[in-house]
């Protein structure tokens, strides 16, 4: 199994250390990048297909976060999907798993699941697996 390079798209930064331990300690992943809202996200991958540097295989996505949401993102994602060279696929991560926000993502052809804070070693596994 090739590694995988992942993205955490999160405001909470206690989250984002911990899933950064657990994604460090199952030792799954090839690399590991944090980013503290969608926009920011946005930007790293607008650069990633400017400078042709690696694209992330996986994003942990949050649904609420300041300056762009989880789902700004994947409306300005769905944008530029075209011109990525493989696909990248998307896990909403949320403490609130509302049944509209369930719904509204699978509308998303790139979303693959819905995993509830905190994130466990087992959802990694899945996840890492999930070819």
């Amino acid at each position: 199994m090739t590694k995988k390079a992942i993205w955490i798209v999160d405001d909470d930064a206690i989250y984002q250390i911990i899933v950064n331990k657990i994604i460090q300690r199952s030792e799954m992943f090839s690399a590991i990048s944090s980013f503290k809202n969608g926009k920011d996200a946005i930007d790293d991958l607008h650069n990633a297909l400017e400078n042709n540097q690696h694209l992330p295989d996986i994003i942990l996505l949050d649904i609420n976060m300041p300056i762009m949401d989880g789902w700004e993102f994947m409306e300005e994602m769905g944008m530029i999907k075209p011109k990525f060279p493989k696909e990248i696929v998307v896990y909403i991560v949320s403490s609130s798993i509302a049944i509209e926000d369930k719904n509204k993502s699978k509308s998303y052809e790139n979303i693959l699941g819905y995993l509830s804070k905190p994130v466990t070693v087992n959802d990694l596994v899945l996840i890492a697996s999930n070819d």
